[in-house]
């Protein structure tokens, strides 16, 4: 019998391994449980994804989009006159207001970069990616803080269980951002 065609293989692989993190946590992943998951042959997995963390770093990317799609859907920053703490304020409600599952799994990949040097890099690559877009409204400095802070926000929400408050967030995001010339 010859070898099946299977073009949308490699993403179904990936798209199991975050289901698989979804539901099981890091701890769950393996080639097998994502070859089970995907309903795949195990050397499938491995044919694609050498390592575990091949796997993981293509799960990062991919879930990264998920904030990024937050982000082009309400503009991304594109007005120069934006109310930056309310922008920010605003991508993190509806970020939040999504699927908390596929929220929980984002910032699980990109802890799990703590403990994974490969995963470092596309961890990375999304807050420098973010950070460039907030620092085209204040200062690189500035910019970062609002980073770290809206990743201390979102933190808190999902470790807590709690519920996202966007007026907080918008408050605390205000204190940082300087006040701009003329106003």
């Amino acid at each position: 019998m010859g070898r099946r065609y299977d073009p949308e293989r490699r993403q179904r692989i990936i798209d199991a391994a975050i289901r698989v993190v979804g539901e099981k946590g890091l701890a769950g992943l393996s080639h097998r449980t994502v070859a089970a998951e995907a309903d795949v042959p195990l050397g499938s997995t491995t044919y694609h994804f050498k390592t575990l963390d091949e796997l993981m770093v293509a799960a990062l990317r991919q879930a990264n989009e998920g904030f990024a799609k937050v982000i082009a859907a309400r503009g991304g920053l594109e007005d120069p006159g934006a109310d930056l703490a309310a922008e920010l304020a605003g991508w993190m409600g509806e970020w939040l207001a999504g699927d908390r599952t596929g929220v929980e799994l984002e910032y699980e990949l990109y802890l799990a970069a703590l403990r994974r040097p490969a995963l470092r890099p596309i961890a990375a690559e999304w807050t420098e990616r973010l950070v460039d877009l907030v620092a085209r409204h204040t200062d690189p400095v500035t910019a970062r803080a609002l980073v770290a802070l809206m990743d201390g926000i979102c933190l808190q929400v999902l470790l807590t269980d709690g519920v996202y408050d966007e007026a907080y967030a918008r408050e605390v995001l205000a204190r940082i951002i300087p006040p701009r010339s003329g106003a």
